[in-house]
């Protein structure tokens, strides 16, 4: 991990006007560049093998420069390239998965957020220890395979869009859909409800509003998602039958839906955000910017939190001109602007110190 002091040398010798917000060519990307052009900065794409004529069909979108590399590993060797430009990096789920956390946290290039929070996102067993310390009730988890008697959900460790993830109702169902060549996963209680994936933001600098520690947190937007192929496949039958047929269930994200909850469960929405907040100082710093609770509401209306990601998620991306939430906090605001207008904030306060690492 780069210390921070060393992030810190770092951006001391940044021109403050001068600013270059950078991220990888991929998930967010057009929602984060759209975002900081608001706020006035400058972009730079960051391009491993991605394709980036798309970006002409957005010039609202597009980055001012892009910036390729042959490999993930040029990041680390090129840092100086970055930082000669002043660049501020904004991870997100595809740079931090395609990147490897070991990786991301050798950059030595200014990053907003705490990058200490990769490794707890990263492995599932110390991110359920974080949520259950914080009072987060999540679905119960399976220790050994043979153990299966009811519906369970296996997932990999990683930000893998749901790649991989598969349902088995027995061990003979487990033995079937995993796969051996993943070096760790999770077996856990497969529970039935409605997900909502919760979008919050949290500024250790702002001083109003929803007042957490020493900063605030912000609900901004939530979504739900489109899964291929389980969200279409029930439509031919039974899944046993298929199955027979060599067609499984996959949970691979295609898309985003936008919605919005009832209006009584916001309180919990806001508590929940606030405890894992609290905890996070205690465990490792705290965790700054956007964060996505992935839950489940039962028909009791119980929230079961089955997963947490601790940067920017691919669901925001429906509220690039702002949500039913954010419109009451800044009107039009997307995330990725509300992650420009922190680090702008954090500019003119001379504070950047803590929203970076």
């Amino acid at each position: 991990m780069v210390p921070r002091k060393r992030i810190n040398e770092i951006v001391k010798d940044y021109d403050p006007e001068d600013i270059t917000i950078a991220t990888l060519c991929s998930h967010t990307s057009l929602q984060l560049f759209n975002g900081a052009k608001k706020e006035g900065f400058k972009t730079l794409g960051l391009a491993v093998n991605q394709k980036t004529r798309f970006y002409d069909a957005f010039p609202l979108s597009k980055p001012d420069e892009f910036m390729r590399f042959d490999s993930y590993d040029d990041f680390v060797d090129r840092a100086s390239e970055l930082t000669d430009r002043n660049v501020i990096i904004i991870p997100h789920g595809s740079f931090v998965e395609y990147m490897g956390t070991k990786r991301f946290e050798a950059m030595e290039v200014p990053t907003f957020g705490n990058r200490s929070v990769l490794r707890w996102e990263e492995d599932r067993d110390i991110q359920r220890s974080w949520l259950e310390s914080a009072g987060i009730q999540m679905p119960k988890r399976i220790a050994d395979a043979k153990d299966i008697k009811e519906p369970v959900l296996v997932k990999y460790n990683g930000a893998k869009g749901g790649r991989g993830f598969f349902i088995a109702k027995d061990y003979m169902e487990f033995k079937m859909g995993i796969d051996l060549s993943q070096e760790s996963y999770t077996i856990q209680e497969y529970v039935l409800g409605t997900r909502y994936y919760l979008h919050y933001f949290y500024s250790p600098i702002r001083k109003s509003g929803y007042r957490v520690g020493e900063g605030a947190l912000e609900l901004l937007s939530m979504d739900r998602r489109d899964e291929s192929n389980i969200d279409e496949l029930y439509k031919l039958g039974s899944t046993e039958e298929l199955k027979k047929h060599g067609m499984f269930p996959s949970l691979v994200v295609t898309g985003n839906i936008p919605i919005v909850i009832r209006e009584s469960l916001l309180s919990q929405v806001l508590e929940m955000g606030e405890n894992v907040i609290q905890k996070s100082y205690e465990l490792f710093g705290g965790l700054i910017g956007p964060f996505c609770l992935e839950t489940i509401v039962t028909d009791k209306l119980e929230f079961k939190v089955f997963e947490i990601s601790c940067r920017i998620v691919a669901g925001t991306n429906p509220y690039i001109s702002g949500s039913p939430y954010s419109d009451m906090i800044q009107p039009g605001m997307s995330t990725g602007q509300r992650i420009a207008k922190e680090i702008k904030d954090a500019r003119d306060m001379n504070m950047l110190d803590y929203v970076l690492s």
